[in-house]
């Protein structure tokens, strides 16, 4: 397996089964955005054959990691860790959180909170928690 990331610090997500889905919904999002590197599981496993062993992919310039976790555990995402999105106009605004919300749940639905213009908080369809704010 090959680790494939230019940064010193690089989120890491970790599903149990639809790292690839979630990659590609997430790279569908956003123009700058593109799948960097996939290493699959094989028929050896420790994971599902197919699988996503190791996976890097790029959202606004910035590289993530993923992948599908072959132990299951007790734990998934948590609200308290999210990705900020600084959104350059309300067209974008509604349209990720439209997207992210689909399957997912509103913790925050669009409106104003006072410090910014406009803001919304998701977690999406992957348990996957975003914010989504319109500065002032």
């Amino acid at each position: 397996m090959e680790i494939v990331s230019s940064q010193k610090i690089t989120p890491f997500l970790m599903f149990e089964g639809n790292a690839e889905d979630a990659m590609a919904f997430y790279v569908s999002l956003f123009d700058d955005a593109e799948v960097v590197h996939i290493t699959r599981y094989g028929a050896e496993g420790p994971g599902k054959d197919g699988s996503v062993q190791h996976a890097t992919f790029s959202l606004g310039g910035r590289q993530f990691m993923c992948v599908d976790s072959p132990a299951r555990h007790d734990f998934t995402f948590t609200p308290s860790f999210s990705l900020f999105v600084q959104c350059e106009n309300e067209a974008e605004l509604d349209r990720l959180y439209t997207a992210l919300v689909e399957q997912g749940t509103a913790l925050m639905p669009l409106g104003d909170y006072g410090f910014s213009a406009r803001f919304g908080w998701v977690n999406d369809r992957f348990g996957v928690s975003w914010q989504l704010n319109l500065p002032a």
